[in-house]
């Protein structure tokens, strides 16, 4: 988290650092949890975390995938798996954000101006991966019969190719925001493949979860 690297000479081409990130943070607390470790210190204190970054439109900042779409559809997850329980504000300030951002087809997209622009928070051409982490996000907080998941469900249905593939023109994935982007060609195989798996089958029932809920943080 020190700015010093930034000072160096050959550190001219934009952020060099990687601060705490609400995805970064958000993998590792699902990770615990699905190892029986959601009752750990060091868990509660990502949630704790986690909670204290959520912006006040109900979303979060996403580093390594673009952007506020990613970000929730990493965090949700990490919450639920942890324990808290679907009605939890926060889960539900998420989901009323996913659904206000949904695209007319849709699905959901978020354009990488958003780092730069809070004009473009959410909002963007639709692209498989992002579909997909907003479903993910919406499916571990229960909306699984709700009008958004079978809308994206839909979407993604429709928009996949004979080979079993999604396109995705689009970059969706984040070197440093707003310096350089990328497109990681396996998000739009990855993400969309977990969220239909999630959408069949269930959400994954971590080990220190099951049959009791994580007391509200």
């Amino acid at each position: 988290t020190s700015h010093l690297p930034g000072r160096l000479p050959f550190c001219d081409f934009g952020e060099v650092i990687d601060p705490p990130s609400a995805d970064v943070t958000a993998h590792v607390v699902e990770m615990l949890a699905h190892e029986g470790r959601a009752h750990h210190p060091a868990t509660r204190r990502g949630i704790e975390w986690l909670l204290s970054e959520q912006e006040t439109n109900g979303a979060w900042f996403g580093r390594w995938g673009v952007n506020y779409v990613y970000g929730t559809g990493s965090v949700v997850p990490a919450l639920t798996a942890a324990g808290l329980p679907v009605s939890h504000p926060a889960i539900r300030r998420a989901v009323r954000w996913l659904e206000s951002v949904q695209n007319e087809d849709g699905g959901w997209g978020e354009d990488l101006r958003s780092y730069d622009d809070d004009a473009w928070i959410g909002r963007g051409a639709t692209t498989a991966s992002q579909t997909a982490w907003a479903l993910l996000a919406l499916l571990a907080a229960g909306e699984r019969e709700s009008t958004a998941v079978e809308r994206g469900v839909a979407w993604l249905a429709e928009t996949q190719r004979e080979d079993g593939s999604w396109d995705e023109p689009y970059f969706t994935g984040t070197g440093f925001p707003w310096d350089f982007s990328i497109n990681y060609h396996l998000y739009r195989q990855v993400f969309p493949l977990t969220a239909l798996g999630r959408y069949v089958h269930g959400e994954p029932r971590p080990l220190a979860t099951r049959g009791r809920a994580l007391k509200a943080v």
